[in-house]
């Protein structure tokens, strides 16, 4: 509608099109349209008030889609045919059902996701899940309007920390503690070492791990894959995978390339014993690339990584879903890269997180052995969404385990994404389990609704007959037709909130229809079941993109 209505002020107007619809707005109050263009912006150039522009506008519009097209002062309000948009929203999502909001615009030009990434030898705390599960609805979302994501797990799996684990192993390693609960065992370890007592020692470890030292690589090998048996666990759980796992550690072999080519362009320079790239004067401060004493950083492996990725996946754009307190970090990458004369650098973004912070409004944090274990969130869920059903009705047992994971999931998946990611969030799985209000269950309710609405007039999707649309019907159908747009914004603004904020506002426009008019039984049956399948393919389709599955019946 909003292009029908830029077309036909573009025939009277002396305005681009891109102009027309940047002015165009939506009303709060629905007395005033469903859409309105206001005059201000021509009324210098016509020498004309406003109001009496569009007045004189008014007269020469005419367009089968919209009901009235009226001048309210120095507004064009448009009210659309509500037959029209029934019939054009409604028939084109069943026709296109699971594909309607998604387009090609893609093309299947690839996008890279540096995504959830948690430590080696060190639990997958709660704060990995933002990261794994915001940048895989980013995925999702870029998939559905026709990008090929590519989701790279770049493991922690180097660094000083490795040191402070193998002198924890050498002071207390316990095999059989490491066989019957190897995370827990590796924490106990990494809280050991990384005290101040065993400082010098770690540090001497990593350089040793880092000049392939037998033993200290035999030791990084065993928590490596202890962890990545662990986190595979998890990682099914949530229903979540990735096209390639790998760790820093991959280019460990490919980092003195990259400080070549820092150098031979003039880059790198001596800094305390130490090499940098100076960025002061871009307001970066310096990026260190090699300690004095040899030992590579993070900026010189995450150089080598960007580089080889582009060389592999000519991406259109990079994305590095880590969290708020690494934006220097990739500041300072973007920028030694585009100093590197990468024109691609342009294309690499940090989208950032906030922090989950505990009840008392602190982070949480490993270092001092205070860690929530994703295991043990997720089995709580599971067994608060498993204690709400039984409440409700008696299902077999397997039924019972599908229903409660799936609402725990949705639980915590959408108590993430509800919010911006770049907000701190306070992790409060009860309030997340809430049946009623701004919650994942909420929306799987919702979804259940409509399919049992469906499912009890035995409905086959069919042409329908309009006669006359209610107000609470034509809001809902509005609703609807934005799905496509809200899609587009999320992947523009890499914020996932936008189809999650959404999402929730559907269902309470649905639930309002639901509950003010009959649907079985009354004389526009067939339409308001073709309504009803409507809202459940876009309610789907919305929470599909947000990582979370349906259920048919709650």
């Amino acid at each position: 509608m909003k292009e029908i209505i830029v077309v036909l002020l573009s025939r009277e107007i002396k305005l681009s099109k891109a102009e027309i619809g940047d002015l165009i707005e939506v009303p709060s109050n629905p007395e005033l349209g469903d859409f309105a263009f206001p005059c201000f912006s021509l009324a210098k150039e016509l020498k004309k008030n406003p109001v009496q522009i569009a007045q004189e506008i008014v007269a020469k519009l005419k367009s089968k889609e919209f009901e009235k097209i009226e001048a309210k002062g120095p507004y064009i309000n448009f009210f659309t045919n509500r037959k029209v948009v029934a019939e054009e929203t409604v028939n084109r999502i069943l026709k296109e059902r699971g594909r309607y909001g998604s387009s090609k615009n893609g093309k299947g030009r690839k996008i890279v996701l540096d995504m959830s990434s948690p430590n080696i030898a060190k639990p997958f705390g709660i704060g990995h899940l933002r990261s794994t599960i915001i940048g895989n609805s980013i995925a999702n979302i870029s998939s559905f309007l026709g990008y090929k994501p590519v989701k790279i797990n770049y493991l922690g799996d180097w660094g000083t920390q490795f040191g402070k684990m193998i002198v924890g192993w050498k002071v207390a390693g316990d095999k059989s503690k490491l066989k019957k609960d190897p995370i827990k065992h590796m924490l106990e370890l990494y809280i050991l070492g990384n005290k101040e007592e065993y400082e010098d020692d770690a540090r001497k470890w990593f350089k040793k791990l880092e000049d392939g030292d037998k033993e200290a690589t035999s030791l990084w090998k065993m928590f490596k894959d202890l962890s990545l048996k662990e986190f595979d666990k998890l990682y099914a759980i949530l229903k979540i995978n990735f096209d390639v796992i790998s760790g820093e550690s991959l280019y460990n072999n490919k980092m003195d390339d990259t400080i070549k080519e820092l150098r031979d362009k003039g880059l790198l320079e001596e800094s305390e014993g130490a090499m940098i790239v100076d960025l002061e004067k871009y307001n970066l401060g310096k990026c260190l690339i090699k300690k004095s004493d040899g030992a590579t950083l993070y900026a010189t492996r995450d150089l080598t990584a960007a580089i080889d990725r582009f060389k592999k996946y000519k991406f259109v754009k990079m994305i590095y879903e880590v969290g708020q307190e690494q934006r220097l970090h990739f500041n300072q990458i973007f920028k030694v890269l585009e100093l590197m004369d990468y024109p691609w650098a342009k294309d690499c973004i940090h989208v950032y997180h906030g922090l989950y912070l505990d009840e008392d409004g602190k982070k949480f944090a490993t270092r001092y052995g205070k860690t929530v274990f994703m295991n043990e969130i997720l089995d709580e869920a599971i067994s608060l969404a498993r204690k709400e059903i039984k409440k409700r009705e008696e299902v077999s047992v397997k039924e019972l385990e599908k229903r409660s994971e799936a609402i725990a999931l949705a639980a915590i998946f959408y108590g993430d994404l509800k919010n911006f990611r770049g907000n701190d969030i306070v992790f409060n799985i009860e309030k997340f389990l809430s049946f009623e209000g701004d919650t994942g269950p909420y929306l799987l309710y919702s979804y259940a609704r409509a399919r049992s609405i469906l499912e009890k007039a035995r409905y086959k999707p069919g042409k329908f007959n309009v006669n006359k649309i209610e107000d609470n019907e034509k809001k809902l159908m509005n609703d609807l037709a934005k799905f496509p747009h809200i899609v587009e914004k999320a992947y523009d603004q890499m914020s996932p909130n936008f189809i999650a904020n959404y999402a929730y506002q559907l269902s309470q426009v649905f639930n309002e229809f639901y509950h003010t008019n009959k649907v079985i039984g009354s004389d526009q049956e067939y339409f308001r079941l073709s309504l009803v399948d409507s809202f459940s393919v876009v309610i789907k389709n919305a929470l599909q993109l947000l990582g979370i599955e349906t259920l048919e019946k709650m």
